[in-house]
């Protein structure tokens, strides 16, 4: 009871807390079985928006097995609707099998698959006109921390992501993740 009191406190400020949780390349249909079971075991509560992202492969059989209270997010998304690109999934596609949300910018994106903050600013803006909630990720690699740069790749990050976003602050939730 402390905790949900602890929560409505903070609650009352405006802001929701948001809770996410990316399986990266992890599970199967088994392990995915057990946490559902364990996120419908209780009540969540209702001040707090609960997010989770499977492998792309999984979305849609983890949307079929949540309660819609619980949002489930893909991994990545591509900035087109349809065409030529292989292994890429379009926000529609997301939207399609019945998720809402998408994470963008992850630090592993960025570092692992090359992907520019221009990128993914163009990725944020289309994923939001295309009526997906995104969770877009900034945060330094630790080279970076240590040479005391984050303030400024944290900024450049923001920025990308900021001149995309028009309209569209209330389905943006900024996670800051670095490595």
């Amino acid at each position: 009871a402390n905790r949900v009191d602890s929560f409505r406190q903070k609650m009352a400020s405006g802001r929701r807390f948001f809770v996410g949780g990316n399986w990266k390349m992890n599970g199967n249909k088994e392990s995915i079985d057990g946490i559902v079971k364990f996120l419908t075991a209780e009540p969540l509560p209702t001040e707090i928006d609960v997010v989770v992202s499977p492998p792309s492969l999984y979305v849609p059989y983890v949307r079929d097995k949540l309660p819609r209270e619980i949002g489930v997010a893909a991994q990545n998304c591509y900035k087109e609707p349809k065409g030529a690109f292989t292994g890429e999934i379009s926000p529609e596609m997301i939207k399609d099998v019945g998720a809402d949300w998408v994470i963008l910018g992850h630090s592993e994106r960025r570092s692992k698959f090359g992907e520019s903050d221009e990128l993914i600013g163009q990725k944020v803006g289309y994923a939001l006109k295309a009526g997906l909630k995104v969770i877009a990720c900034i945060g330094e690699l630790l080279a970076e921390r240590e040479a005391g740069k984050t303030e400024e790749v944290v900024i450049r990050q923001m920025k990308a992501i900021v001149d995309n976003v028009g309209e569209h602050w209330n389905s943006i939730v900024i996670a800051c993740i670095g490595e």
